[in-house]
């Protein structure tokens, strides 16, 4: 019969894997939201970091709109 420990043990490598699942997805994140604002600052529209990202414009504003309203970058439009 297993004991505590050696259960412990035994589902440690699927912690870490977890644990650098959720790091990597912070990563992306993080280097997501800095190309966005490069982009803008670079004068691209929301449709075209929209399609550099695969997803729709109104996805990519809904989900970095009021963070880059906030930079004071420029608008997207051009």
């Amino acid at each position: 019969m297993p004991t505590k420990h050696t259960a412990v043990a035994a589902d440690e490598p699927i912690n870490t894997a977890l644990r650098s699942a959720v790091a990597l997805r912070e990563l992306a994140d993080r280097l997501e939201d800095e190309n966005v604002e490069a982009a803008l600052w670079a004068g691209w529209s929301w449709a075209r970091i929209a399609e550099a990202l695969g997803v729709t414009r109104q996805a990519v504003h809904k989900k970095h709109g009021a963070r880059v309203r906030g930079l004071g970058l420029p608008a997207g439009r051009k």
